[in-house]
């Protein structure tokens, strides 16, 4: 399928300098928060039905981080179009030189199917706030959410501006690039498809900005707070049955505790989703039958300390803990994205930091240590996105 008459009028409206006003980027945001807190239960049920979500988890994770988002641009917006004044150099004096924000153009945002409201809707805040026109691929692996966020789209804005464009993205997005050169791409989702987009990217030298995953290791000093450390794990782990991008990917426990954190974290794990997940009404689902039956596979990869039940017909998984695990399992060399957690031991630095370069520059680093020196040596030795020390 050919894209090219829409894009083509995509750029023409941009060219028509229509989004470079203030007040109408303002205006396209109120809007669009508006048309967001309308369709409030709507998007609670979508994402229930694609993925088993609370109404509470849906306005932390969801529409909360969304409709805040906005505000924060309608708030700091005047500020951020400003020219910025700086120093000029030595050979361009007397001239004084200023730096001006301008809209990029017409960009592509390319949304995953874990967090399918905000990582779409997210990212499109800040190209209105910037003064681009929009087109927005949503993942279809959440069909009930897409649908949702179709009728938002298209009842606040015209597809010349802000197009939604659906099916799916091994086709699509190959058909967009084919047709037009953007001015960006945002992606989120898998390091396999992210080089992908990057490749066909390049062939039109477009910028692209990818936020991709990896094996987010969290290690669990001697010294660390046992009931603090479980309690906080199982919170990052478990929402969203473990589907979350900066999840706990594996634990590195110092052997000295080992014991006791595995006792701990498995009364954490009770206290907070019941000795029956299944029919614990937060605890979510699978995203679909490909992602279960990857999960499941990983089952023999360890011995199951705790957990281990499934159930096809429902997606679901149980929170699980899984130890003796070898380094060199599947479930050690890829992103779990599920609710299963290895949970390996060490003895030493050295011997922690050579199982975390494995896997290196994780996405998430989570460190659990009252030392600060040790909080230091983590910090310095582990690149990574973004770190936490508790």
């Amino acid at each position: 399928m050919s894209y090219l008459s829409l894009l083509t009028k995509m750029r023409e409206y941009f060219a028509s300098g229509a989004t470079q006003s203030v007040e109408f980027r303002k205006q396209q945001l109120q809007r669009l928060r508006d048309e967001i807190l309308k369709n409030e239960q709507a998007i609670n049920e979508a994402l229930y039905q694609d993925l088993h979500k609370s109404p509470e988890e849906v306005w932390v994770s969801e529409t909360g981080l969304v409709v805040g988002e906005i505000n924060v641009a309608l708030k700091q917006l005047d500020a951020w179009v400003k020219p910025r004044r700086v120093r000029t150099n030595l050979l361009n004096l007397p001239s004084s030189s200023s730096i001006l924000p301008e809209p990029l153009g017409v960009v592509l945002i390319i949304a995953p199917w874990n967090y399918p409201f905000q990582l779409l809707l997210n990212p499109l805040v800040g190209a209105i706030a910037a003064g681009n026109c929009v087109v927005l691929k949503p993942s279809e692996y959440a069909p009930a959410t897409a649908a949702v966020m179709k009728k938002i789209i298209e009842a606040v804005f015209d597809s010349s501006y802000i197009a939604y464009v659906e099916g799916d993205g091994a086709s699509v997005v190959p058909s967009l690039l084919e047709s037009f050169r953007f001015d960006h791409i945002f992606y989120t989702g898998s390091t396999t498809v992210g080089r992908i987009i990057y490749k066909m990217a390049a062939d039109q030298l477009t910028p692209v900005t990818l936020e991709l995953g990896g094996k987010s290791p969290c290690v669990v000093e001697a010294d660390a707070s046992i009931n603090v450390a479980a309690k906080r794990i199982a919170l990052a782990k478990w929402n969203n049955a473990g589907q979350i991008c900066v999840a706990p990917d594996y634990i590195l426990v110092h052997a000295s505790i080992r014991d006791s954190f595995l006792q701990e974290l498995k009364k954490v794990i009770l206290n907070f989703f019941t000795e029956n997940p299944a029919t614990c009404g937060h605890y979510g689902r699978i995203i679909n039958s490909k992602q279960f039956d990857r999960l499941v596979s990983y089952l023999k990869d360890g011995s199951i300390y705790h957990g281990g039940h499934y159930d096809r017909e429902q997606l679901y998984i149980e929170p699980t803990l899984l130890t003796e695990v070898a380094i060199d399992s599947p479930i050690m060399q890829q992103e779990i994205f599920g609710p299963l957690l290895p949970v390996l031991s060490y003895n030493s630095f050295e011997e922690a930091k050579s199982i975390i370069a494995r896997n290196p520059n994780p996405l998430a680093f989570y460190v659990y240590t009252e030392n600060r020196a040790q909080e230091k040596a983590w910090l310095q030795q582990v690149p990574a996105g973004g770190a936490c020390v508790n």
